[in-house]
Order: structure tokens, then C-alpha cells, then sequence
């Protein structure tokens, strides 16, 4: 181990163009894979909440929900892989399909755990489905799912770098290739930045979460 970690100093700043090229890579896979999977989930949140949705609609929805976060993300990146080529769109695939499973449930739970005061006399007042989840959960449960999302991106983030292992793109994907390669001053680099990044990410995140509170 400490052979290993000798080998990898001092950092070879020369890949400076590929650091900011991957940086910026594994950055849109993260982001991209986010916003796919709040899209999609927003609406499996609505229909997978026990408050919101008869039964015989949320059971499967949080069943297919289960599923989608059962399947490990490294699966999910060989098959898009397999289907759709080397490059990040794969592993945006995977980020999404993956996030959905978790971002639906957190969706569906902060829908649940509206006050049901609201709902009620939307209810008693004639409001339609529609006009209940505008103006009776969305406005109590907003903060609830931007904090959820967020959290998700710091995830993503992460197992982009996963993802990269398997050929799809990002930081990872040219970490993989300099070990394979013994470059271990590179690896050094890229590494750096990744954990420089993912902190700062973090940090940013937290605070947003914090003025949301």
C-alpha cells in the first residue's frame, strides 16, 4: 500500500486539459442524471402516496420503486453500456434510472407526510385532484423535495465516478484507464480534484438545505 501510494507523488499536473475536460464531464452526468430522475419522479411520487392515490394505484407504484433501487447502479452502467456505447449518455442512464427508485420513494413519503388539515377543506371546498396537490401538499412538502434532490445530486456525483470504471465517462473512466496503464502520478491528480469537488459540492449543498430549513 505504501509502495503503491509512493508511486502516485508528486501529482503530474500536465493533465490539466483532461482534468477540466472529465471535471466537466462527470459534473453534467451527475446534474443530468439528477433532473431526469426528479422529473420522472415527481409523478410516481404523486401516485406512489397512500394520501394521494387508491391503493391499487400506490402498492404497484412503490413496488416498481423497490425494484428500480434493488437493481445495483454498476448493472444498470454495463447494460446502457452494452445498448448505447462508451461515453457519459450511458452513465446518465443509469444515474436516472437509478435515482428514480430512491427519488420517487422520498417524493411519495414528503407527500405522505403533508398535514392531511389542508387536503381536507380543499376537499370540502370542491377542489379537484389536481388543485388539492397544487395548493394542499406542494405548498407544505416544497422545501421537503429540493432537499431530497439535492442530496441525490451529492450521490450522483459519487457513483459517477462508479460509473466511469465501466467505460462511462467522467473522472472515472480516465482513472481506470491510467491505472491500467500505471500512471499513477495521473491518478494522483484526477483524484485531487475529485475530492476537492466533492466537497465543495457538498458544502454547497448543505448550505441550501440549511436556508430551505
Amino acid at each position: 500500500m505504501v509502495d503503491f501510494i509512493g508511486r502516485m507523488f508528486p501529482p503530474n499536473t500536465a493533465v490539466a486539459k483532461t482534468v477540466l475536460a472529465s471535471t466537466l464531464e462527470t459534473l453534467q452526468m451527475a446534474f443530468a442524471g439528477t433532473v431526469i430522475s426528479a422529473l420522472v419522479s415527481f409523478p410516481l411520487g404523486l401516485l406512489g402516496a397512500e394520501n394521494l392515490s387508491p391503493s391499487w394505484v400506490h402498492q404497484p407504484v412503490k413496488g416498481f420503486l423497490s425494484i428500480l433501487r434493488a437493481i445495483p447502479i454498476i448493472l444498470l452502467a454495463l447494460m446502457f453500456v452494452s445498448t448505447v456505447g462508451l461515453g457519459p449518455f450511458p452513465g446518465v442512464l443509469a444515474l436516472a434510472v437509478h435515482s428514480t427508485g430512491m427519488l420517487g420513494k422520498f417524493y411519495a413519503e414528503a407527500f405522505e407526510n403533508a398535514s392531511s388539515g389542508p387536503l381536507e377543506a380543499l376537499e370540502s371546498s370542491g377542489a379537484n385532484w389536481i388543485q388539492k396537490v397544487r395548493f394542499g401538499v406542494l405548498t407544505q412538502v416544497a422545501p421537503d423535495l429540493v432537499r431530497d434532490t439535492l442530496f441525490r445530486f451529492e450521490l450522483n456525483l459519487r457513483e459517477s465516478l462508479i460509473l466511469g470504471l465501466v467505460g462511462a465517462g467522467g473522472i472515472g473512466f480516465y482513472i481506470q484507464l491510467y491505472i491500467r496503464s500505471f500512471q499513477y502520478d495521473k491518478v494522483a491528480t484526477l483524484t485531487i480534484v475529485l475530492l476537492v469537488i466533492v466537497v465543495l459540492v457538498e458544502q454547497l449543498s448543505v448550505a441550501i438545505r440549511k436556508r430551505l430549513r
